[in-house]
C-alpha cells in the first residue's frame, strides 16, 4: 500500500508527458485534485493497524516505508495543501501546455513529500528532500518573471548549502554506523561511537534542516520564494512543502534518531522563539499581503521548534498538532491572497479596502484563518498553541511561554490591521467592479475554513483519538 503514495503520483508524470495525451492533459489539475482528495480520504478512514502490512510491491520499490502516527499526520497534511493548490491553480493557468507543465512539477513534489515522510533512512530521507526542493525551485520561478526567478535564485542558493551540510552529515553517520537506516544510526549514536563526529553530524544536518524550514538566521529565501511565485505555488509552499522538507525532518530525526540532548533542545527552544520574535515584528511593517504571510510561517514555525524543543511528549505532541493546524490556516490565509491578486491583479494593501462587501466568502474565511493563526479560541490554532505553551510551563520553561503568549498578540494585531485594509472601509471606485472569486478557489477555501473550525470545536473529542497517541508517536 505505502508504494502507491510515491508510484501513483509517478505514473501521474509519465502519463502526462506523452505524446498522445492530450485529453489528459486538458484534466490535469481535475487529476490533482481527485488524486490529493483520496490521498487525505485514505489517510482517514483506513485504521493504524493497515499501514503496518507489507506487499510485494514494497520488496519491488526496494525503499524502507514505514508510516507511524507522525507520517500520516504528514500524509494528511500534504493531502489537504496539495488540493488547495489544485483548486487555485485550476483558475490561474488557461494554457493546456502550461497547465500541464505546472501539474507535473506538482506531482513531482508530491512524490518528494510523500516519499520523505515514509522512508525510514537518512539517504532516502535527503533525497526525497531534494526531490521535493528541486520541484519547489521550479515552481517559485515557474512563470519566469524577474521577481520568480530572484526569488528560486536566492532559494536555489541557500538549497544547496543546506545540501552540502546533510549530505556531509549523512556520510559521517554511515561511516560511524555502518548504515543509514533510522535503528542504526540510533543505536551508534546511543553507544557513543565517535561522539565528536556525532556532534559534528547531528549538528550539520540539523542547520541544513533550519535552512530549508526557513528559520531565522536562515530565512532569506523565504520571503522571495512566498511572495513571487505564482498564487498556486505560494499555497503549496507555504501550506505544506518548506514544512516537509525542513520542520519534519527536525521532528523526525531529533525525537527519533538523535539521542535526548539537552543541548540540542535549546538550540531549538532559541532558534523557534527568535523566530517567532523576528518574523512578528517584520510582519507588522510589511504593505504586501503575500509578503506578511510569509514573515508570519516564519514566526508560525517557530511555535511548532519551540514546542519540539520542549522535549516533553506534550510539547512534541503540540508541535506536530500545530505543524498540522498551520498546514491548513496557512493554506486557507494563501488561498484567500490567491483570490485577491486573482481579483484585483495585486496583493498590496495600499491599494484595496472595503472588499468584504465585493468578495464576501474570501472575508469571512480570511476572518477565520486569521483567528486560528493568532491563537483566538476555538479555533483549531488556539488548541495546538495552548499545548505548546502549557508543556512549556510544565517543563519550566517559563520565559519561552511568555514569548509564545505575548508574540500571539503581536499575530493577532498585524493579521487584524491586514484583515481591515483588505476587508473594511469603503471601496475605491477602482474596485467598483470587483467580483468574489472563481468557484473553485471559493471551495478551497471553504474547505480549509470548514477543518479550521471544526477542528477547533471537536478539539476535545481529538485530545484521545489524537493528540494522546501523538504524545507516544515515537
Amino acid at each position: 500500500m505505502l508504494p502507491l503514495f510515491i508510484l501513483i503520483p509517478l505514473t501521474g508524470v509519465v502519463l502526462l508527458n506523452l505524446p498522445f495525451a492530450g485529453a489528459l492533459r486538458k484534466r490535469a489539475f481535475a487529476l490533482v485534485v481527485l488524486l490529493s482528495a483520496m490521498q487525505a480520504a485514505v489517510v482517514v478512514v483506513h485504521p493504524a493497524g493497515f499501514w503496518a502490512e507489507t506487499s510485494l510491491m514494497d520488496r519491488f520499490l526496494a525503499l524502507d516505508l514505514k508510516a507511524g502516527q507522525l507520517s500520516l499526520v504528514m500524509l494528511l497534511s500534504i493531502g489537504i495543501a496539495l488540493f488547495a493548490a489544485a483548486m487555485v491553480g485550476h483558475c490561474t493557468f488557461r494554457d493546456d501546455r502550461q497547465r500541464s507543465h505546472f501539474v507535473s512539477v506538482l506531482l513531482i513534489s508530491l512524490i518528494g513529500m510523500n516519499g520523505a515522510v515514509l522512508v525510514a533512512d537518512l539517504f532516502s530521507l535527503y533525497v526525497f528532500l531534494e526531490v521535493t526542493s528541486v520541484a519547489s525551485f521550479v515552481l517559485i520561478a515557474f512563470n519566469r518573471d524577474l521577481r520568480g526567478l530572484e526569488g528560486a535564485f536566492k532559494y536555489i542558493v541557500l538549497s544547496a548549502v543546506a545540501t552540502v551540510l546533510m549530505v556531509s552529515a549523512v556520510a559521517l553517520l554511515m561511516m560511524m554506523a555502518g548504515g543509514t537506516g533510522f535503528g542504526q544510526v540510533k543505536a551508534a549514536l546511543e553507544a557513543g561511537q565517535g561522539a565528536t563526529l556525532a556532534r559534528l553530524a547531528t549538528g550539520a544536518f540539523v542547520c541544513g534542516l533550519f535552512i530549508k524550514g526557513g528559520l531565522v538566521p536562515f530565512h532569506g529565501w523565504v520571503l522571495g520564494a512566498y511572495s513571487a511565485a505564482p498564487a498556486p505555488a505560494s499555497v503549496l509552499l507555504a501550506g505544506i512543502a518548506t514544512k516537509v522538507t525542513g520542520v519534519y525532518g527536525l521532528v523526525r530525526l531529533v525525537v527519533t534518531v538523535f539521542p535526548a540532548s539537552e543541548t540540542i533542545n535549546q538550540v531549538l527552544m532559541l532558534v523557534g522563539a527568535v523566530s517567532i520574535v523576528v518574523g512578528a515584528l517584520a510582519a507588522l511593517g510589511q504593505r504586501d499581503v503575500k509578503r506578511l504571510l510569509a514573515y508570519s510561517s516564519i514566526s508560525q514555525v517557530g511555535y511548532i521548534v519551540l514546542g519540539l524543543g520542549c522535549g516533553t511528549p506534550l510539547g512534541i505532541a503540540g508541535a506536530i498538532f500545530h505543524l498540522f493546524n498551520h498546514s491548513v490556516f496557512k493554506s486557507l490565509l494563501f488561498v484567500n491572497a490567491a483570490a485577491l491578486e486573482g481579483q484585483l491583479g495585486t496583493t498590496e494593501m495600499d491599494r484595496m479596502g472595503g472588499l468584504g462587501q465585493k468578495m464576501p466568502v474570501t472575508g469571512v474565511t480570511s476572518v477565520i484563518g486569521v483567528l486560528s493563526t493568532a491563537g483566538v479560541p476555538p479555533l483549531s490554532g488556539f488548541w495546538s498553541k495552548l499545548v505548546i505553551i502549557v508543556a512549556l510551563w510544565q517543563a519550566y520553561h517559563h520565559a519561552y511561554a511568555v514569548i509564545a503568549v505575548l508574540f500571539s498578540l503581536v499575530t493577532l494585531a498585524y493579521l487584524l490591521v491586514l484583515q481591515r485594509k483588505v476587508f473594511f472601509g469603503k471601496t475605491s471606485d477602482s474596485l467598483a467592479g470587483v467580483r468574489e472569486a472563481p468557484r473553485e478557489v471559493v471551495a478551497a477555501a471553504l474547505v480549509l475554513a470548514g477543518l479550521t473550525l471544526g477542528i477547533g470545536l471537536l478539539f476535545p473529542l481529538l485530545v484521545h483519538t489524537f493528540l494522546l497517541p501523538m504524545s507516544g508517536v515515537f
